[in-house]
């Protein structure tokens, strides 16, 4: 019994030594807490998050670090900081909600789509140290050669129309306007004819 115990408890240093080894020398990890849920990440780490309300390409930080390498924070490591880069918040795929209950012909079929974040993360900062990295700058959006709100067109001066014999016609405005020539060698209509009264019928 005792034999066994022990035999367990070395097994179990070797194995997190061997973790701790692996980790010190590759590379620096962390674990975050957002939206409810731990996350291990480390530089360079691409991951999916609840919803964060921040512009896409903003740096955002994570102050709720629990682990930083081999120290572990009670509950939060002092000092530490995790910053990332948000990539996208988009919806994710459709989760079908089907629920059931027989014998009572009761069937309702739902669809859900979770909103999530991607973020990169950028830099694991201990001791109080703040990002270095900042948000990219917006590029102002060029308008396109298509776009033609912006541009208004200039009206044609009065006096050209003056001169003109046949008066102006818009485009998209309907028919054109008919022009006093036109009107003038129209023939004027004939009155009816009248009919003649019905005569009496004579016996």
């Amino acid at each position: 019994m005792p034999r066994g115990l022990t035999c367990g408890a070395i097994k179990r240093d070797t194995i997190g030594t061997g973790a701790f080894e692996a980790s010190g020398t590759g590379m620096t990890f962390a674990v975050i807490k957002t939206g409810g849920k731990q996350y291990k990440v480390a530089a360079n780490d691409v991951l999916k998050i609840e919803k964060l309300d921040a512009e896409i390409g903003s740096i955002v930080t994570f102050d709720q670090v629990l682990m930083v390498g081999d120290e572990v924070g009670a509950p939060l490591v002092a000092g530490a900081l995790v910053a990332a880069e948000l990539v996208q918040t988009k919806k994710q795929k459709t989760v079908i909600v089907f629920k059931k209950n027989r014998r009572h012909n009761y069937r309702r079929r739902n669809g859900h789509r979770q909103l999530l974040s991607t973020v990169r993360i950028t830099e694991i900062l201990t001791g109080g140290a703040q990002p270095s990295l900042q948000a990219a700058p917006a590029v102002a959006a060029t308008p396109s050669v298509a776009d033609t709100s912006t541009f208004e067109a200039t009206p044609a001066p009065m006096a050209a129309y003056e001169t003109a014999d046949v008066a102006p016609s818009f485009a998209g405005a309907g028919n054109a306007a008919p022009s006093q020539t036109n009107e003038a060698a129209k023939p004027a209509r004939k009155a009816a004819a009248k009919k003649p009264a019905p005569v009496a019928d004579q016996e």
